[in-house]
């Protein structure tokens, strides 16, 4: 007989016993897998980048696809789940289904005819760390029969960004959707992308350097508009840009963007043109009612060399996109005009002003679109506020508010002179620095004498801008600050002219920087218009050396086709008195006079002296007239 060896135990004894710990409640794959075993998940993609990616998996339950997304494959089928397990109003083993979750047992009768499922119990696996549980950001009940959003208050939609790409987030809660691609423009080394994705039904667009980005700004849109997240001061993101306490909504700051990029694709041939290229584009649509159109189109950065100044008008001295198209919608308003002399009042804009002059009808209005902020006071400050609507931080330094000139044959501006400077001709054309005001000055001139300029004044009650909308580098005080409230203290203003404050408003997607040379030319189109004409902005004059129509003496042609054959407001209507370009604007007296009060408004602020250009230029006749 064999005996025991040392360390024997008696057979009862002879395995160690395992200890039994808790129960581990079931977590959602496995929870699921009871109630529809042998479903298979698949891989749907993977974004972000290497060392941090997000992956993308899904099931399918009862012919409804279900997608979850985390840092892991693993994390993503849990989401995905997670998902799919909320769809079932009775499922067995509810309690452990709702622990598996990380969630409290709630004492729901979940058979009940007149009970509803608290689906609000709901929270998603993704960014689980340290035990911790996230929060749901894509609640929605599904059935057999479709998807059915939950009521606004049963929603729990993160009002701040969680740090995730737009598409990311976009993706959590709305799964599936697709991204179109829209159109491109500019050359190879500097090109805009633009894609749209539609969202209940809300199609939204956004623009970029890649259509990565492109794709981002429209899911960023998208958030903004139904889930009211607020991307303001997230890193990697541009802010959402409006004025929430505006009458006007950011969707027509949208509509505005849009209606003039697309009119502008339209014009060059869906951006294929090598006119498409582009520093600044700039244009001017007219509402009324609930109708909308674009009545002027232009681009350009530059301003003329002063070598080619012409002394009969013939020539743009300021070839920037804002001032173009202002100058196109002059010949707008000129034709408008003439529809009184034709007798077709009824298609005009303008109608009688009592006994004297015109006046816009009702409810038409203007709205300036420029994808940067005009050069000078309104751009120089923006692109180093960190945050955009966290106000100027220094609201008091010398430099704000100041006036500045443009650089001649260049780009970029310099304060003026805060003693005065006198432009002469014989000094231009001999080497002295052309000077020209800032855009940023001008939109402040247009605030207080209207945007129909003095001859147009003879006519027609001063017409101001209702809205200036900004593509990129939008900052709501320096924009303000430049284009009206630096002239608050204006004094002796007589009626009609008065100191304007547009509606300011950037748009949902804005436009990427274009890196890179601006062209040296300029295009400008007028609403009747068949295509764009192109000026060359050293020479102010058109490819083929001919006037634009857009210069100081074709305006002025317009002009004497209708003074003295319409209501006036001026004295005289002697046609002999305004022989000379010169003569025909000082003839508006209350236009000069609210000229003056606007330049002595910046001079008594201390913002510098109003530059203005040589008196001789403006010293001639057309022969013809």
């Amino acid at each position: 007989m064999l005996g025991k060896r040392k360390g024997d135990k008696s057979s009862h004894h002879g395995k160690k016993r395992k200890i039994q710990g808790p129960i581990r409640p079931k977590n959602a794959l496995m929870q699921l897998n009871e109630i529809k075993p042998g479903l298979e998940y698949q891989f749907v993609s993977q974004t972000g980048p290497v060392h941090a990616p997000t992956f993308i998996m899904s099931v399918e339950v009862n012919n409804t696809k279900f997608e979850g997304a985390g840092q892991t494959k693993k994390l993503a089928k849990l989401q995905a789940a997670e998902k799919a397990l909320t769809s079932f109003v009775q499922f067995p083993n509810a309690s452990e289904a709702h622990i598996a979750m990380g969630r409290q047992i709630v004492n729901t009768d979940f058979t009940s005819d007149e009970a509803e499922p608290i689906v609000s119990l709901f929270n998603d696996f993704e960014g689980k760390k340290n035990g911790s549980h996230g929060s749901d950001e894509n609640m929605e009940v599904h059935s057999e029969n479709g998807v059915q959003n939950l009521p606004p208050a049963r929603r729990s939609i993160p009002t701040k960004p969680t740090g995730k790409n737009p598409v990311m987030i976009l993706n959590e809660l709305r799964p599936n959707l697709k991204y179109e691609f829209v159109s491109e423009s500019g050359e190879s080394a500097s090109k805009t992308f633009t894609m749209s994705v539609t969202v209940d039904n809300q199609m939204f667009t956004g623009s970029g350097r890649n259509k990565k980005l492109a794709k981002a700004r429209a899911a960023q849109a998208s958030l903004k508009k139904i889930f009211n997240m607020d991307f303001h001061g997230t890193p990697g993101t541009e802010p959402v840009l409006s004025d929430e306490s505006s009458p006007i909504s950011a969707h027509l700051a949208d509509s505005v963007a849009n209606m003039v990029i697309n009119k502008f694709g339209d014009l060059t041939d869906g951006f294929t043109s090598r006119y498409a290229r582009r520093k600044v584009l700039a244009g001017f649509v007219m509402t009324r009612e609930n109708s909308a159109e674009v009545i002027s189109v232009a681009t350009g950065t530059k301003c003329i060399n002063g070598e080619y100044m012409s002394g009969q008008g013939l020539s743009l001295n300021d070839c920037h996109a804002e001032i173009i198209a202002r100058r196109s919608l002059l010949r707008y308003f000129y034709a408008q005009l003439q529809l009184h002399l034709d007798g077709q009042a009824e298609n005009s804009i303008f109608e009688r002003n009592g006994d004297a002059g015109f006046q816009l009808k009702e409810n038409i209005k203007f709205h300036l679109y420029i994808n940067t902020a005009p050069c000078g006071d309104a751009r120089i400050f923006s692109p180093h506020e960190a945050e955009m609507k966290a106000g100027d931080r220094h609201p008091n330094r010398k430099a704000r508010g100041q006036l500045r000139t443009k650089i001649e044959s260049g780009e970029g501006t310099i304060p003026v002179s805060n003693n005065g400077t006198t432009q002469t001709w014989d000094g231009v054309l001999q080497g002295e620095r052309l000077l020209t005001m800032s855009c940023s000055d001008k939109i402040a001139r247009w605030n207080v004498l209207g945007l129909q300029g003095s001859l147009v004044s003879h006519f027609v009650k001063p017409i101001y801008l209702d809205s200036i909308i900004l593509g990129s580098l939008y900052h709501s005080d320096h924009l303000s600050r430049a284009v009206y409230s630096r002239i608050e203290n204006i004094k002796n203003l007589i009626m009609p002219f008065r100191l304007n404050r547009p509606f300011l408003s950037g748009i949902n997607s804005p436009e990427s920087r274009l890196p890179g040379k601006a062209p040296s030319f300029s295009v400008s189109w007028c609403v009747g218009d068949p295509e764009l004409e192109v000026v060359n902005a050293t020479t102010g004059k058109t490819e083929n050396s001919e006037p634009p129509k857009v210069c100081k003496a074709s305006l002025f042609k317009e002009f004497l086709k209708l003074y003295g054959k319409i209501p006036s407001y001026t004295v005289t209507t002697d046609i002999n008195q305004v022989r000379c370009y010169l003569d025909a604007k000082k003839l508006v007296l209350d236009y000069q006079s609210a000229k003056m009060n606007m330049m002595k408004a910046f001079q008594l602020s201390g913002l510098g002296v109003w530059v203005q250009k040589p008196e001789e230029q403006d010293q001639f006749e057309l022969q013809t007239y």
